[in-house]
């Protein structure tokens, strides 16, 4: 059993956050272990909300992994995740870890790749700690606050200055771009053609890496739930990113949002002049 005193100065301070990193990385690699060891083995498939919102076998045991590893290790800390083996977390006062045991559940089930562990851990309602491990491609994308973001140790540049829209890639689905009830779809149809590209790959923490790296620009979703952007935005933060709703707003990390990540070079001339909510 492992006890943080109340991070009352800066040495101390790093001294766990850094200890608590190692840690983490720990159990993300070995839910990755996990993962692969039974990625061929028959496996239980459920829906949730709808036929598109799926869960596994795998999902309740890597979370339950994590759980039980945090549970043993820092009692006092608590867990915000997906499939419920988790605690009723109310806010993020003191130690919260906010885990999707496995992002792109779909892309999990039908093409054994293009999905992520998600960690992100929050002390006193800030980010500390973001880890998005692709499992598949044994890519890990991490971040410490204040101290940058990595790509399998190696640090991630801040992100690409003064970019300009025309030479940008989004992701983002086709949602968009069809009759929806967040925006208007002909600004967003405009958007796409003035763009360099758009990709979507069914995994948002993914995307979210994908971001921090630079290898695409932004990031658009119309509903994701905290587990989905808890990590992301920590990553983002460090090279440079904004995180934000489709309003411009700070998300909740309580409550299911839209979200806009990306380069703040393009985020502000893309919510001023293609994102034009609808009256709800």
């Amino acid at each position: 059993m492992k006890r943080f005193d109340k991070w009352g100065n800066s040495n101390l301070h790093k001294q766990w956050q850094n200890e608590l990193f190692l840690q983490a990385k720990e159990w993300v690699l070995d839910a990755g272990i996990m993962i692969r060891d039974n990625l061929n083995k028959p496996l239980s498939v459920m829906t949730k909300t709808s036929h598109k919102d799926l869960v596994t076998t795998m999902d309740q045991q890597v979370e339950k992994f994590f759980t039980e590893k945090i549970k043993a290790t820092y009692p006092e800390h608590r867990i915000l995740a997906e499939e419920g083996f988790g605690d009723q977390v109310t806010h993020l006062k003191d130690f919260v870890w906010i885990i999707d045991p496995i992002d792109g559940t779909m892309n999990f089930v039908h093409q054994k790749r293009n999905f992520a562990i998600s960690v992100g851990i929050y002390y006193d309602y800030v980010g500390h700690i973001g880890i998005i491990y692709d499992v598949m491609a044994d890519e890990l994308y991490y971040a410490i606050k204040d101290t940058g973001a990595y790509k399998n140790d190696m640090k991630l540049p801040m992100l690409t200055k003064d970019l300009p829209l025309s030479e940008s890639i989004l992701g983002l689905n086709h949602s968009w771009i069809m009759e929806n009830r967040f925006v208007n779809e002909k600004y967003m149809q405009k958007l796409i053609k003035n763009i360099r590209g758009s990709r979507t790959y069914g995994s948002a923490a993914l995307q979210f890496a994908y971001v921090a790296e630079g290898s695409i620009d932004g990031y658009l979703s119309m509903r994701l739930s905290p587990w989905d952007f808890a990590a992301g935005t920590i990553i983002v933060n460090e090279v440079g990113g904004l995180t934000t709703s489709i309003y411009g707003d700070s998300l909740n990390l309580l409550k299911p949002s839209t979200v806009f990540t990306g380069n703040p070079y393009i985020q502000k001339h893309i919510l001023d002049n293609y994102l034009k909510v609808k009256e709800l």
